[in-house]
C-alpha cells in the first residue's frame, strides 16, 4: 500500500519484462505506485507480477497505428492523472554472430525500425498523454545509453544514433513541456548486468573506474528518483550511470 499521507501514483513503463524495466518495476511498486507495463506480448497467465492484466497493454511500438490504439487504451485506464512516463523499451539488431551493425551495414528497414521503437514511440507517447501528465504535474523520463554519445564496440550504428537524438528530444521536451509543470529528463546507462550485455564486455569492466558492471537497481533508483520531488528542479538533465566510463 502507498504511504497513508499521498496518493496513489500511477507509473507508464515500457521494455518492462527485463532488466533495467523489470528492476524499474519493482522499485516503483515497492513505494507503492501502480505500475502499468507496456509489451508486444500479452499478459502471461502465470506472471509472478502481482499486478493483473488491467495493469498491462500489448503494443508494437514499431507500429504507429498500433502505438496510437495503446496510446487511446492507457488513457481510458488512468482516471485522468499518469504521474510518470518511463521510456526504456528499446531495440538494438545485430549481424550475423552477434556483431554490431556498421552505418553502412545497416538496412533501410532496419534503420526505421529501431528508430520508431528507439525515438519515435517514446515522443508518440509523451503528446498522447499529455493531458494525464500535464493534470497530474509528472515526469518524464528517456533512457538514453552511453553508446549516444561515443561509438561503442557492441551497439550498432542505428541503436547509437537513435540514443542520441533521443537525448537531443530530451532537451527539446524539457523545454516544452516545463511550463506545463512537466518534467523531462533522460538516463544514460553504461554497461549493466542484464541479458543484452555482449560477450567480451569484460573487457570494458576493465576501463572502468569502479571496475564493475552496474546493476539494474542501481539503474532503478535513479529513475526512481526522477520521478519524485527529490528531483523536483532537475529538468532537461541526462544523468550518465556507468561508473565513471565516460570520463
Amino acid at each position: 500500500m502507498p504511504p497513508t499521507n499521498q496518493p496513489h501514483r500511477t507509473l507508464l513503463l515500457t521494455g518492462a519484462s527485463r532488466g533495467i524495466g523489470h528492476a524499474t518495476v519493482k522499485r516503483f511498486s515497492a513505494a507503492g505506485w501502480r505500475v502499468i507495463t507496456c509489451s508486444r506480448h500479452p499478459f502471461p497467465e502465470n506472471c509472478p507480477w502481482e499486478a493483473g492484466p488491467e495493469d498491462h497493454i500489448q503494443v508494437d511500438l514499431a507500429d504507429p497505428e498500433n502505438t496510437e490504439q495503446a496510446i487511446a487504451e492507457t488513457k481510458r485506464r488512468l482516471h485522468g492523472e499518469l504521474h510518470a512516463l518511463v521510456n526504456n523499451a528499446a531495440i538494438s539488431p545485430k549481424a550475423d554472430g552477434g556483431r554490431r551493425l556498421s552505418s553502412i551495414e545497416t538496412s533501410r528497414d532496419d534503420w526505421h525500425h529501431v528508430f520508431q521503437v528507439n525515438f519515435f514511440a517514446p515522443i508518440m507517447l509523451a503528446r498522447g498523454l499529455l493531458d494525464e501528465l500535464k493534470a497530474a504535474k509528472g515526469s518524464v523520463v528517456n533512457v538514453t545509453s552511453i553508446a549516444g554519445s561515443r561509438v561503442h564496440p557492441f551497439a550498432g550504428a542505428a541503436y547509437a544514433t537513435s540514443k542520441a537524438a533521443l537525448a537531443a528530444l530530451t532537451r527539446e521536451m524539457a523545454a516544452d513541456f516545463g511550463p506545463l509543470g512537466i518534467r523531462v529528463n533522460a538516463i544514460a546507462p553504461g554497461e549493466i548486468a542484464t541479458a543484452m550485455l555482449s560477450p567480451g564486455t569484460e573487457k570494458i569492466v576493465e576501463h572502468i573506474p569502479m571496475r564493475r558492471l552496474g546493476t539494474p537497481d542501481e539503474v532503478a533508483k535513479i529513475i526512481y528518483v526522477l520521478c519524485t520531488d527529490t528531483s523536483s528542479y532537475v529538468n532537461g538533465a541526462e544523468i550518465h550511470i556507468n561508473g565513471g566510463q565516460h570520463v
